[in-house]
């Protein structure tokens, strides 16, 4: 005989009963716990009133180099006679000192004495006569060096001429800097302030993520949370939500940062200044992974906001020390202490960032660098899964480590 066969339940109409709700999988649990944690910090005021504030800041210092480099030296300079030779050796011979002049011809002397006269222009060199002369308003030692420089090393020059000697021998001369190329200032200067702000966002997310499980944990709303998803989902979640306004945070001042460098000319080569910010944000996607599993891990040891500190101290000991070391590597990014640190997981992303815009960093050094992060992050999250899921129900007071680990596995 034959097992009789099940058939589904029927109505009375002849059609299949409906089936229950359809339980949620993990990755929608994971995004149901992300866009909770996203519209709370949406919803407070504090971090809106920091974001704001930080982009005011960012743009306050825009402000400030475009009024510095607005504010170099400029001049005009009025010449009567041979302009043609002596207006480059004063443009050159500014550039020396570092003003700006701008060469103006005039017709004589009395058209320069109007135009200093109507401030026209700062000065007016009369250079047809056997004496040069320099007509000003007001004396200015500054002007008198770059018009007295320029007319002597032209007449240098064409004494030189006529006495046969071929100036064009004369050899360049060819500048071998010991303490290397100056020309990343720019880069650097990016990389400090882009290290400023991915140490201040990994202590503000970290800390938004350990006082939310601590939360959680003191009103035990994480035992409802729990009975409806696991504890690896929940702390996924946290990190993933937070992860995203972090991200979106320094995205938005990276934009604001490039865009106005760009707009107002405040760098010489902006392919650097682009490739210095992606790479910060690079090595914040890789610094956040790993400060927010710790950050979670060790808060959910405690049950009560008073106790965080002790618990964050570790990881706060890290940023600090991550972030002085990274400031230092901007003056000396070869050296050991520099080097050592940036493969370091948990200090390389605050390191090598410095030290990629300071030096020549080898595309092998950022690999590896990478890598130990990546292995680290993974550690992190392995191991700190266990924990968490072991001291999350335990609202009696501190948790040790080795009781969650313990938990974890029974």
């Amino acid at each position: 005989m034959s097992a009789p066969t099940s058939t589904p339940p029927r109505t009375t109409a002849g059609t299949p009963a409906p089936e229950g709700p359809r339980s949620p999988g993990s990755a929608e649990l994971v995004r149901l716990v992300a866009g909770r944690e996203i519209s709370t910090r949406l919803r407070d005021k504090n971090f809106i009133v920091g974001v704001v504030l930080t982009v005011l800041l960012l743009v306050g210092f825009m402000a400030f180099q475009i009024a510095m480099s607005s504010g170099a030296d400029e001049a005009r300079l009025g010449i009567v006679g041979d302009a043609a030779q002596l207006g480059p050796a004063i443009e050159a011979q500014g550039e020396a000192v570092d003003v700006d002049v701008t060469v103006v011809e005039l017709d004589d002397e009395a058209a320069a004495r109007a135009a200093v006269e109507a401030e026209d222009v700062d000065g007016a060199l009369l250079a047809g006569g056997p004496a040069p002369e320099l007509i000003v308003q007001d004396r200015d030692s500054t002007m008198e060096a770059v018009v007295n420089g320029a007319v002597g090393g032209v007449a240098v020059a064409e004494q030189l001429a006529e006495a046969g000697v071929d100036l064009s021998a004369v050899p360049e001369v060819q500048v071998t800097a010991l303490a290397g190329d100056d020309g990343n200032e720019e880069q650097v200067l990016v990389a400090i302030i882009g290290v400023l702000l991915l140490y201040g966002l990994l202590i503000m997310f970290g800390q938004f993520i350990a006082q939310g499980v601590v939360e959680e944990k003191s009103s035990r709303v994480v035992e409802l949370l729990l009975a409806t998803m696991r504890p690896w989902q929940l702390l996924a979640g946290k990190i993933i939500g937070l992860g995203v306004l972090g991200l979106g945070q320094i995205v938005l001042i990276g934009v604001i940062s490039v865009g106005g460098a760009l707009a107002f000319d405040l760098v010489a080569v902006p392919g650097d200044l682009i490739s210095t910010v992606v790479s910060v944000v690079l090595w914040f996607v890789l610094g956040y992974a790993f400060f927010a599993a710790a950050f979670a891990v060790a808060a959910s040891l405690v049950s009560r906001q008073e106790d965080l500190g002790t618990v964050l101290t570790p990881m706060m000991v890290l940023l600090v020390g991550g972030f002085f070391v990274g400031i230092q590597a901007a003056t000396d990014p070869d050296g050991t202490l520099a080097v050592v640190t940036s493969y370091v997981p948990g200090l390389s992303p605050l390191v090598m960032p410095v030290r990629q815009a300071a030096g020549e960093v080898a595309g092998w050094e950022i690999a590896v660098s990478v890598a130990l992060m990546l292995v680290a992050i993974v550690v992190a999250v392995r191991i700190g899964g266990r924990v968490y899921a072991g001291a999350l129900l335990r609202t009696s007071g501190k948790t040790k480590l080795r009781d969650a680990l313990k938990a974890a596995r029974t």
